[in-house]
Order: C-alpha cells, then sequence, then structure tokens
C-alpha cells in the first residue's frame, strides 16, 4: 500500500512559545544554574566524577586533561571540547577559585589574561578539597539518572562534604536571569553552618557576625559592610573591592605606589595598559614610570610618581577611573529542587545544611544495611559451628550444591543467603581461631547496627554527625581570610582627589562668590594694597574674605534663617580679576534671600558655638555640632517669628562677649554665657527689649581694644570705645548710643571695628564710598557723630568692614 502523506497544522507563534520555553529552562537547569547543594554546574559535577572514575586521585599521577575531556564528552557531556576543558581550567586556577578542585599541572593560564595552554599539553588531577566533594557517593547518599544516551548513570548531585556553593562561588548567564555568587572563606562558612546547627533560630545579623564577607582568591579590599548586609539579607547586592596598595619611597627622595592584590576578576595586564593609556592622554597627572614586577612570590606593580605630587591624590584618581576599585554584584541564584531561586545567606546555608542530613541518613541507612547484611551471615555460620558435623555429614551426603542448599536451611531454619555461604565457606574458618574471629565480628557488628539504628532514630544525632565532620574537614583545609574588610565603606569624592591647600574665598555684598590658592593671592597682594584681588562692579565690594582650607566647610546663613553648607573645593577656582559666580548658581536660595552670614568650619566641634541675632531681638546659642548634617536645599538655623529676619551670626567659643545696636540708637552689651544652649530647631530667647517701631540692626562680638562704629541712613557716624558700653544682662533696654533726629535719619550700622579696617558704606542707588576707620575721630558715646558721607536726596542702606591689606581700593577695581 502506497505510504500514507500526514499533515499536521501548527500555530507558529504557539510553537516558537513552547520550543523557547523548553530551551530556556534547559539552560536554566542543565547549563548556567549551579544546584544549591553542590554548587555545581552539570559540566563541573561530570568533570570531576569521570576524574574520579578515571582515579586521578590527589595521590595518584597527573594525566592528560585531552583524557580526561575526551571521557566526559564521550559518556556524559554531549556539547563542545571548549567548553569542557574550559571549565577545568577555572576549577584549576587559583585566582578564580577559592580552593582549587582541580590540580593543574602546566600552563593554566594567569592573572594577566593569558590563554591556557591547549589541553594536548596541560595534565590534570583531583585537588585533595575535590575527593570530599565526592566522599560516600558509593554509599547510596545521592541519587544517579541516565546519561544523554541513556546508556550510562551519572551522579545528578555529588554529595559535596563542604559547602563548595559559597566557598567557591559560582558565575553563569541562563535566559532572563544571572547568577553571581562570590567565594567566601571555608571556614567562616563552616562555622556558620556549625551555628545554625546549635542553633536553627539564628538571624541573618548574627550569622554575619560568623561569615564575615566574601573572601576572594586574589585578595583585596572589600569597602564597607553595607553592601555585604545588603547581599546576605536580600541575595542581592554590590560589594565594593579595592586593591590592597603601599607607599614606598625610592632612594631619590619619591614616592612610588605598590599595587600588591587585586580586586577579584581584574586582568593585570590590562590594568596596566589602562594607567599607561590614561598617563599617555593627561588624565591622570604625576606618574613618572609603571613597572610590573610580579613573580612567583607575589604581585607587585610599581607606580613611580613625581617629587611634587601627593601620592594619595594619585592613588584616589587611580581608584576613580582604573579598576584597582571595582563592584562585584551579588545575586545568589541558584536551583532548588530544579527551580531557580535567590537565596539569602541564612536559605543558602540552611538548603545545604539540609541536603547534608540527607546525606548523612542515607549513607547510615546504607551501612546499616550492609552492616545487618553480613550480621546476617555471620550468624548463619555461627550456626554452622555450633553443629559442624552435622553440616559436612549434610553437605557430603548431598548429591549437588543446591540440594545442600536446600537441606541446611531446612535442617537449621537458615535463609537462602545463609545457607549459600556456609556452602562458600573456606575450610580454614573451621578453625578455633576464626571462630573467634567471627565471634568479634559479630559482637561489634550488633554494636554498630545498634549505634546507626541510634541515629538514624533521631535528628539531632544527625545533625551531630554533620557537625563532626565539617568541623575535620576545616582543621584539614581552612586557611587565613585573604580579603580585609574595610569598616570605612566611602567610595572616591570629589574630595578625594582635590589637593589639601590653603585658599583664599571672596563673596561680594552683591552675592558673588569664588576662591583662589592662597599662593596666588598673596603673591598679587605683596606689599600693600597691590592690585585688583577680585573684579567688581562700581556698585560693589568684597564683604566676606578670608583664608581657610580647602577641604573645609562653608557654611551660608541667610536673612531667612536658614543655612546653606558647601565645601570650600565646591566654590569655583577663578582668576584674580575674574568677577566670580553668583551665589545662588551654587545654593538653593530663594529670589528674596541674601546671604546674611559666612563662616568657615573645619569640624564640627561640640565645644563651638553658633551665636544668632534676629532683627525683633532674639537670641539663641547653639552647638556647632547640630549643622554636622545638613541638606542639599538647606535647612533652619533658628526658628524665626512671623515678620522676623536674621541679622547676624557669629562662631564663638562659649567665652565671649555679645554687641547688639538697634536702629533707634540703642545697644546691649552682655556675656554670652547669659544665654543657655539650646537645639537647632529652637526660636531662642529674648536679647534685648525693643521699643514699638525699633528693630535690630546688627550683632557683634565685642573684642576688647576695639571700638563701636554707628552710621546712620543720613550718612553721620562716629567711633567710641568699646569700654564706653558696659556689661548688662540680656534682654534689658540697653544704653543709648545715639540720639536718633530727622537730620541724622536712624541707625543703619553698628560694628565693631579696629583701625587695620576699611569702612565701606552703600546707598540705596547703589554709590559706594570706602574709607579708613582711622580716619574717623574717637567721639564719646553721648555725642551726635559727623558727617561721612554726602547723601543729598540718597539715603545710607548698609555698612560693611573690610581687612584694609585684602582688598582693592575702588579705582584698582575699576581699572581691573
Amino acid at each position: 500500500m502506497p505510504e500514507i502523506e500526514r499533515i499536521e497544522e501548527i500555530n507558529i507563534s504557539q510553537e516558537m512559545k513552547s520550543s523557547f520555553l523548553d530551551y530556556a529552562m534547559s539552560v536554566i537547569v542543565s547549563r548556567a544554574l549551579p544546584d544549591v547543594r553542590d554548587g555545581l554546574k552539570p559540566v563541573h559535577r561530570r568533570i570531576l566524577y569521570a576524574m574520579h572514575e578515571l582515579g586521578l586521585t590527589p595521590d595518584k599521577g597527573y594525566k592528560k586533561s585531552a583524557h580526561v575531556v575526551g571521557n566526559v564528552l564521550a559518556k556524559y557531556h554531549p556539547h563542545s571540547d571548549s567548553a569542557v576543558y574550559d571549565s577545568m581550567v577555572r576549577m584549576a586556577q587559583d585566582f578564580s577559585y577559592r580552593n582549587i578542585l582541580v590540580d593543574g599541572h602546566g600552563n593554566f593560564g594567569s592573572v594577566d589574561g593569558d590563554a591556557p595552554a591547549a589541553m594536548r599539553y596541560t595534565e590534570a588531577r583531583m585537588a585533595p578539597i575535590a575527593m570530599e566533594m565526592l566522599r560516600d557517593i558509593q554509599k547510596e547518599t545521592i541519587d544517579f539518572g541516565l546519561n544523554y544516551d541513556g546508556q550510562l548513570k551519572e551522579p545528578l548531585v555529588l554529595p559535596s562534604r563542604f559547602p563548595n556553593l559559597l566557598v567557591n562561588g559560582a558565575a553563569g548567564i541562563a535566559v532572563g536571569m544571572a547568577t553571581n555568587i562570590p567565594p567566601h572563606n571555608l571556614g567562616e562558612v563552616i562555622d556558620g553552618i556549625l551555628l545554625l546547627i546549635d542553633q536553627p533560630e539564628t538571624e541573618i545579623d548574627q550569622l554575619i557576625k560568623v561569615i564575615k564577607g566574601p573572601d576572594f582568591p586574589t585578595g583585596g579590599i572589600i569597602l564597607g559592610y553595607d553592601g555585604i548586609k545588603k547581599a546576605y539579607r536580600s541575595g542581592r547586592g554590590s560589594i565594593q573591592i579595592r586593591a590592597k596598595t603601599r607607599m614606598e619611597e625610592s632612594g631619590n627622595g619619591k614616592m612610588r605606589i605598590i599595587v600588591e592584590e587585586l580586586p577579584y576578576q581584574v586582568n593585570k595586564a590590562r590594568l596596566v595598559e589602562k594607567i599607561a593609556s590614561l598617563v599617555r592622554e593627561k588624565k591622570l597627572d604625576g606618574i613618572t614610570d609603571l613597572r610590573d614586577e610580579s613573580d612567583r612570590n607575589g604581585m607587585r606593580v610599581v607606580i613611580e610618581l613625581r617629587r611634587d605630587v601627593n601620592p594619595r591624590i594619585v592613588l584616589n584618581n587611580l581608584y576613580k577611573h582604573t579598576s584597582l576599585q571595582t563592584s562585584f554584584g551579588v545575586n545568589m541564584l541558584a536551583l532548588v529542587d530544579g527551580q531557580p531561586q535567590v537565596l539569602n545567606l541564612k536559605q543558602a546555608l540552611a538548603h545545604y545544611l539540609d541536603y547534608q542530613i540527607e546525606v548523612i541518613r542515607r549513607r547510615t541507612q546504607y551501612e546499616l544495611n550492609k552492616a545487618e547484611e553480613r550480621a546476617h551471615i555471620l550468624e548463619g555460620y555461627r550456626i554452622a559451628l555450633d553443629h559442624i558435623d552435622e553440616v559436612i555429614t549434610i553437605i557430603r551426603g548431598s548429591q549437588t550444591a543446591a540440594e545442600a542448599k536446600d537441606s541446611l536451611t531446612e535442617r537449621f531454619g537458615l535463609t537462602d543467603k545463609q545457607g549459600q555461604a556456609i556452602l562458600d565457606m573456606r575450610l580454614q574458618r573451621l578453625t578455633g581461631l576464626e571462630r573467634d574471629k567471627i565471634e568479634a565480628e559479630y559482637k561489634e557488628l550488633k554494636k554498630e547496627i545498634a549505634h546507626l539504628r541510634s541515629i538514624l532514630a533521631d535528628e539531632q544525632k544527625i545533625r551531630g554527625v554533620v557537625s563532626d565532620e565539617l568541623k575535620e574537614i576545616r582543621a584539614k583545609y581552612a586557611d587565613e581570610r585573604r580579603t580585609k574588610i574595610k569598616l570605612d565603606a566611602s567610595n572616591i569624592e570629589d574630595e578625594d582627589l582635590i589637593p589639601e591647600e590653603e585658599m583664599a574665598v571672596l563673596l561680594t555684598h552683591r552675592g558673588y562668590v569664588k576662591r583662589m590658592p592662597l599662593t596666588t593671592y598673596r603673591a598679587q597682594h605683596r606689599g600693600g594694597k597691590g592690585v585688583a584681588g577680585m573684579g567688581t562692579r562700581e556698585n560693589d565690594f568684597v564683604q566676606h574674605l578670608f583664608v581657610t582650607h580647602s577641604h573645609n566647610h562653608l557654611l551660608f546663613f541667610t536673612n531667612k534663617g536658614k543655612v546653606y553648607r558647601l565645601k570650600v573645593y565646591e566654590i569655583p577656582e577663578l582668576g584674580r580679576t575674574a568677577r566670580g559666580t553668583p551665589i545662588i548658581n551654587l545654593i538653593q536660595i530663594d529670589q528674596d534671600e541674601h546671604v546674611q552670614a559666612l563662616i568657615p568650619v573645619k569640624t564640627f566641634a561640640p565645644d563651638q558655638f553658633l551665636f544668632f541675632a534676629t532683627k525683633m531681638g532674639v537670641i539663641k546659642r547653639t552647638s556647632l555640632s547640630e549643622f554636622e548634617n545638613i541638606r542639599r536645599n538647606g535647612l533652619f538655623a533658628i526658628n524665626l517669628r512671623e515678620n522676623d529676619e536674621l541679622v547676624g551670626v557669629h562662631l564663638t567659643d562659649g567665652e565671649q562677649e555679645i554687641i547688639m545696636g538697634t536702629t533707634l540708637g540703642m545697644s546691649i552689651r552682655f556675656h554670652e554665657k547669659d544665654v543657655r544652649e539650646m537645639g537647632r530647631s529652637a526660636t531662642g530667647v529674648k536679647g534685648i527689649t525693643l521699643e514699638k517701631e525699633d528693630k535690630v540692626i546688627d550683632m557683634d562680638i565685642a573684642v576688647p581694644g576695639k571700638d563701636v562704629l554707628i552710621v546712620t541712613k543720613n550718612g553721620y557716624g562716629k567711633r567710641t570705645t568699646l569700654e564706653e558700653y558696659r556689661i548688662q544682662s540680656r534682654g534689658g533696654k540697653g544704653i543709648k548710643t545715639l540720639s536718633v533726629t530727622k537730620k541724622k535719619g536712624p541707625v543703619v550700622g553698628h560694628k565693631v571695628v579696629s583701625e587695620e579696617e576699611d569702612l565701606m558704606i552703600v546707598t540705596q542707588s547703589g554709590m559706594v564710598i570706602r574709607m579708613n576707620i582711622s580716619g574717623i575721630n574717637r567721639m564719646g558715646r553721648y555725642t551726635q557723630g559727623v558727617k561721612l558721607m554726602n547723601t543729598d536726596t540718597d539715603e545710607v542702606a548698609t555698612v560693611a568692614r573690610v581687612e584694609i591689606n585684602d582688598e582693592e581700593e575702588t579705582s584698582e577695581s575699576s581699572s581691573s
């Protein structure tokens, strides 16, 4: 009959979906992901089992790698030979595996990325610890399955008597998922399992105290515990790893950086090439020579530095721009009962512990079965020896062995196995000595059987066996941790890349700011006032100028009571004649907000204080330490009442005297200790009692030997010695410092000054006049003052003091 053609219609989209899912699951389960029990992928498991079958134990000689690969391909792994050999090579690399499983002989690659020699040239055998992966495999501790062609059986999992998943880690990319488990210290991981055996309710945070973190075969330094804790708690996280380096002084007085250990999986040769490339491209400055002096005794990469550079800055730049610092993305994904699952640290340990309990239970049951079988045979021997003459008679009288066995079993109540064992027994076993041996063996077997049964009957005893055997492995194979963990987890910030030097910071009346290296500033100002230190508009001037460190903090206090913080290095460094950058571009202040005070701070010491004063006479003293953590968008430094404004802030040591002045000519001087220390969010207490329509215009530190300068709205002013202002208690009305008249107008400036300063007077229309303090005569507190500036229809808006030698005259500024 002709063959009937059979056509079956299939939905192609459904077929594609089904086929891809089959492929994806095959990759996930059979290729890319490790099993949580032995920490191995199928290819690694097959390599170890094939070497075990070939007898390539540590006490035997090496065999060609091609021989091993050929056996794996022929029997178990139907994929390419390169896939098998590459996997075997990695198992032999002491810079890839924390505890190598293959003992390689020959070129198996290097940390420089050198490829291994072909498998026909290299040789291999099992490493000593690999024997623990296969120990007890012959005692029915695991399940076997058919190989790819159904002709042989292969282990579905190895007994893995140590926690290989965490000890050697794993990496793999499946379909839609990936795993990346870092290697760990064998001793620490076993200690973690022992803790779980003793205290099953142990939390992850307690385990972290035992398993401190990953322990990479290449050493290095882990930065901080945050990434470790996140990875151990959730199964996912990022760990920062840094090379181990040290500074060394060369014979010519120059410094050099020595790299002794690299982060895990960093290629040394590529690292050296990258550093050289960055130097050529001028992205790294200060490096004069670069050498790789590594040998069989260890790693040593030498980076020679120029004499004038800061080695720490160069090293931080290397961390930032090269793989001397890398991140390891932890993703603890493994197969649990054939299903991919992300595991936290406790789950990974618990799954392994459950598996080892099962291994011990199956091994114990196997040993019990063998002991009982042997005891059963020995019981037959004992019966035969007790009736030896009759046994011999029965055997001699039988025509066949089968007849003899049947007769024995019927006469003495033996089983077939016992009857056959008696028939197989050699005549020498009939001697008295042999009889004693049989009795002794039988007694030992009875004890062993009782012991094995007691283990199987008690879960705690099984856990005890697991514990004892893990302790033996730890004592035999554990070594010291190679990767150090540094408590400081900070990454390389811009600050680490900026040289530490003194800077001059300048802030103008109209809110322009810049910084200059102090060396430049001093060079431009040598011999008097010198040339312009900052190019300003005619109606602008430098109101704040001070010398501070490039890594110090700057606190900006605004009239709205908010405080902002910048590092000095965050202020743009500009040229001598540059106008500066608007402060509004650096801190997030509102349009109607302006900087009222600028204070440089090195450390936020609790024994230093910030003293505040507001327009409505409220004062407050707060520890500087309260301002250590300031958000980028600022925070409130003082809680202002409605319609109140901050007029002044000063940094004190808690022992200063304070003086305040008002628009109606009142002034009060008191000791800052009169004001108790308050929190940052406090409003404050009364500093001066104000008359109706009066308000505070300024607050200053009363420095003995200095003068008080008063300037009015219509341009009048006077200078009076500070001694004429007696100390009072805070909260009073104060004393009269100037009689305010219609001619003079209200007070707009109240400053503590010295003759080494200049006075800047700014009018409402923006006119600026500058005069030396020494040119203003001293007068008594009761005098009316003299004309300092002809205002005509204009009015004085504000006054400021500047250092004589720290700013140029207006004419110089304009010409610049």
